[in-house]
């Protein structure tokens, strides 16, 4: 699942990782919401909200959002910056960030019993999640060539929509290609639904 690399990726490799990473990234989302009252996967929702609280001059809820945002853009940073310095054409230069997103995914579970309600606990808790989503979704983009995302279904729907208006205008042998396409976009909305 990791360890095939650009043109020796198969469409079977992206299902795999699309399954096992829309379903972690689901129930994350799913628990964060749950536990926190905070979406993990959804900045474009947090962009919206940030917006709106600097317009009701709500600067503290403001400053968290914009903290999430920001934790989630350094996950993928740090995600990212790890496979470029282990090499990314190294098979195993990928495990690094799979392996600090699981701790800090145990860490929280592990901890989460300490969750107060307070805010600085909800930054905590909610910020960890949303670092760790911002690693998976870089990760996931940089081992599948931007072909699967894990964290969000927005624009899973709508590569989703354009590829089922384009298979049925296309006649040519591209028309096989978009169908393998759409059951990609499928599984991972299909295992995005599937957490509880």
């Amino acid at each position: 699942m990791l360890r095939h690399l650009g043109t020796k990726r198969t469409y079977g490799h992206n299902v795999k990782l699309a399954t096992l990473l829309g379903v972690t990234a689901g129930f994350v989302n799913a628990a964060g919401f749950l536990a926190f009252a905070v979406l993990t996967t959804n900045v474009t929702g947090h962009a919206a909200l940030f917006a709106e609280r600097i317009a009701m001059e709500d600067w503290k809820t403001a400053r968290v959002v914009a903290l999430w945002m920001f934790l989630f853009l350094a996950g993928a940073f740090i995600s990212s910056f790890i496979v470029s310095r282990l090499g990314r054409n190294q098979r195993y230069s990928y495990v690094f960030p799979i392996l600090i997103e699981a701790g800090i995914l145990l860490a929280v579970s592990l901890t989460g019993s300490r969750y107060d309600y307070s805010l600085v606990s909800k930054e905590f808790f909610a910020g960890s999640l949303l670092f760790a989503m911002g690693m998976q979704n870089s990760l996931v983009s940089i081992v599948s060539g931007s072909v699967v995302r894990t964290t969000h279904l927005t624009g899973t729907f709508t590569d989703l929509g354009i590829e089922l208006a384009q298979v049925l205008q296309k006649k040519t042998e591209s028309r096989a290609a978009l169908k393998t396409r759409i059951k990609l976009r499928c599984v991972i909305i299909i295992f995005s639904f599937s957490v509880p």
